[in-house]
């Protein structure tokens, strides 16, 4: 039984690293192109799937961060000259 919490350290440690380098490549000037925002999307999801069995709460706030970098950024909007949100 050791082992195995040894192995799932290990993937934890793993998935944390991974979702540094995810979050890293989900920058604005990384992700320009629609090809680059589809394979960001793409590494958004396969992270979700192998984090949603961890136990770590640190993998479950990665994956929620990097859910967040899918969404787009909202813009201030003028209406009349007023600023709406």
């Amino acid at each position: 039984m050791h082992n195995v919490r040894t192995i799932d350290v290990a993937l934890d440690e793993m998935l944390v690293n991974l979702a540094a380098i995810v979050l890293r490549l989900s920058k604005p000037d990384v992700t320009r192109t629609p090809e680059a925002r589809r394979a960001l999307a793409q590494s958004v999801h396969q992270y979700a799937v192998c984090a949603a069995r961890s136990t770590d709460p640190r993998v479950h706030e990665l994956s929620s961060q990097l859910e967040g970098t899918l969404k787009p950024n909202l813009r201030i909007v003028a209406i009349n000259g007023v600023k709406v949100s």
